[in-house]
């Protein structure tokens, strides 16, 4: 019985390898700067003066970034490995930061023009990236491990 190996990576998947690959990079610089506020006192101080109201918000967000870095970092090891699950959770991964791209955008103090610059290269990306998981032969011969 013959079995043929699954398919390295190269071709188009390359580019949803660089994009995950640059989001985790951002994740870990974001958390990073997260870490690097919460170690002054400053932070301390202006924390314990805030509502609980913002002091929720603020941990959410915390939070949130942490649980993204992990489920980024997850997928990239993932997507080496070429498990099976990967097409499935890079759509998924791709949605959570898509809803997190709209949450941006209706919500934060950034100027509303690099909010939808954001956006949109996100839901380009996303545009161009899931009907390729989702058809491409080369992907189904490509992640196959279990």
């Amino acid at each position: 019985m013959t079995t043929t190996p699954p398919q390295r990576i190269g071709g188009w998947l390359l580019g949803p390898l660089a994009w995950l690959l640059v989001a985790l990079l951002s994740a870990s610089l974001a958390l990073l700067l997260y870490v690097m506020a919460l170690a002054t006192p400053q932070t301390f101080k202006t924390l314990s003066g805030q509502e609980t109201g913002n002091l929720l918000l603020w941990g959410i967000s915390f939070i949130t970034a942490i649980a993204m870095w992990y489920y980024t970092l997850w997928l990239t090891i993932a997507f080496f490995k070429r498990r099976r699950c990967v097409p499935k959770h890079y759509i998924i991964w791709l949605l959570v930061s898509v809803l997190l791209a709209v949450k941006a955008f209706a919500f934060s103090p950034v100027s509303d023009a690099f909010a939808v610059r954001q956006l949109l290269f996100l839901l380009l990306a996303t545009a161009l990236i899931v009907p390729y998981l989702k058809r491409s032969a080369r992907v189904k011969t490509t992640f196959v491990n279990p």
